[in-house]
């Protein structure tokens, strides 16, 4: 079978390329799985590239998603011909993951595909998508609809961003999206943004705790001082749904608005989720997300290209969603 391997040379360095590899060499689990469809995230370039403290040993395949057929199962729960998506559980991290046309993995990392979806646009969502769902279904957990007022979204154009923006505009909500590439301005109003929030005006942090109430609630993939600045910008009683942290891991803030207006920061992950959770999340997708919308998010690529894509998507330069053919 055809793999991107990263493999580390005794100086510590890593190079990745596609091989051809031996089904035997897949790590030991109850399902195997052939590959259809896999995508790309920021935790991939990572693991494509330097490794970002993710990679335990190599020689490795990346891949922290796919959707595919099962081929051959020791679980009752799935049969050969069952269509399947895998999000997180640390694959392609820890265990060999998704790009290679075969996979090897627990039945309990499995969600069966939602009727409604293909491989193909489960890969669309992806785990960006099935994370901003989930900052979605916790917002609405806490209480936010429609006519409470608009909801912010950071990192508007990446992947996350993308599908929060899409979901919560097909569900009637006015969205503001935050982005520092004035070029996707276009590109987030075509996906239902009523607003558009140049990063500069929102990425630094002021003194004062309390701004203006602004945001009945917010999907955050930036973190560091621009959500500092935008916990002191929420409604009263808004909450923002925390999932990503590419602005950095610090939080230059204070409890007040937590104490004053009762804001409510919610931490969203994806990797260890549930099995109730991510089924509720995945039939969620499946309903809610408008396919035309997440097709404008789409860039087809295939395994040759991921070394190129891992170090783009690091640098903040890949917009919307990667779908990757890998048997293309």
């Amino acid at each position: 079978m055809r793999a991107l391997v990263v493999r580390k040379d005794e100086e510590g360095k890593t190079s990745a390329a596609v091989e051809t590899v031996s089904v035997d060499d897949l790590p030991a689990g109850d399902v195997l799985v052939s590959v259809e469809y896999s995508t790309v995230n920021y935790k991939d370039g990572l693991c494509i590239g330097p490794g970002g403290g993710l990679v335990r040993n190599y020689p490795h395949v990346p891949g922290i998603d796919f959707a595919g057929t099962v081929e051959a199962s020791e679980d009752g729960r799935y049969k050969p011909g069952d269509k399947v998506v895998l999000t997180g559980w640390r694959v392609g991290e820890v265990h060999w993951g998704g790009y290679a046309e075969k996979a090897r993995v627990n039945a309990d990392w499995l969600v069966p595909l939602p009727e409604g979806l293909t491989t193909r646009s489960a890969m669309a969502v992806g785990t960006a998508g099935f994370t901003a769902m989930l900052a979605v279904i916790a917002l609405e957990d806490h209480g936010l609809k429609p006519e409470n007022g608009d909801v912010l979204v950071t990192g508007a154009a990446g992947g996350v961003g993308s599908v929060a923006t899409a979901i919560l505009a097909a569900k009637g909500y006015k969205v503001a999206g935050v982005t520092g590439r004035p070029a996707t301005a276009d590109y987030l109003r075509g996906l239902g943004a009523t607003s558009i929030i140049a990063r500069e005006e929102i990425n630094e942090t002021v003194k004062r705790p309390l701004e203006s109430e602004n945001w009945a609630g917010c999907v955050d993939a930036v973190g560091g001082p621009m959500l500092a600045r935008v916990l002191g910008q929420m409604k009263y009683g808004g909450s923002v749904a925390a999932v990503g942290l590419a602005g950095g891991a610090g939080l230059p803030a204070t409890v007040i608005p937590f104490l004053l207006r009762g804001v409510n920061l919610l931490g969203i992950d994806s990797v260890m989720r549930p099995y109730e959770d991510r089924v509720r999340a995945w039939n969620a997708i499946a309903k809610d997300l408008p396919m035309d919308k997440l097709e404008a998010m789409v860039q087809p690529a295939m395994l040759e290209d991921l070394p190129d894509l891992g170090r783009a998507i690091l640098k903040g330069q890949v917009k919307g969603r990667v779908v990757v053919d890998v048997k293309g």
